[in-house]
């Protein structure tokens, strides 16, 4: 009898588990899921039509950068600029690729002599963001996100 009542109790104490809701279970189990995401990444970049999807991540990020950075520069280069003096300088654009593919202008960082010289130069940058080729949005475990991207735009007029 004694064995009986041990036996009994080492069971209800290993199968407590067992009345553990389901929906705790899953709260548990996607709590932890939760804490292993950084959301501070993804897992594919947003896409142009030329670049691979099947590629690995850092290639498509190159071809990402590439295919952005050549429509900055031809796009640029339709412009005549006429300016008082020689400028060169670094400016950083901030911008947004959204769940469905559409790029806005987060940021336009500001100088005081591009200012001057090119009033302009915010209308220009947005324009060549919004005349880029229809892009696939960043993915994350497979679901479209908003992604953020900071690009550099050289001036260089000497």
């Amino acid at each position: 009898m004694r064995i009986v009542i041990l036996l009994c109790g080492f069971l209800l104490f290993v199968s407590c588990d067992i009345f553990t809701s389901k929906e705790v279970k899953t709260r548990e189990l996607v709590e932890r899921e939760m804490q292993n995401i950084n959301f501070n990444d993804v897992d594919q970049f947003p896409l142009f039509e030329n670049c691979d999807e099947t590629n690995a991540k850092e290639e498509n990020k190159q071809c990402f950068e590439e295919t952005l950075l050549h429509h900055f520069s031809t796009t640029l280069e339709g412009f005549e600029f006429v300016l008082k003096e020689a400028l060169v300088d670094t400016l950083y654009v901030d911008f947004s690729v959204d769940k469905k593919g559409e790029i806005s202008v987060l940021d336009i960082e500001h100088n005081a002599i591009v200012d001057e010289q090119i009033p302009e130069f915010d209308a220009i940058i947005t324009r060549c963001l919004e005349t880029l080729p229809q892009v696939t949005p960043a993915l994350k475990r497979g679901i479209p996100v908003k992604a953020k991207f900071r690009i550099p735009i050289i001036l260089n007029t000497k």
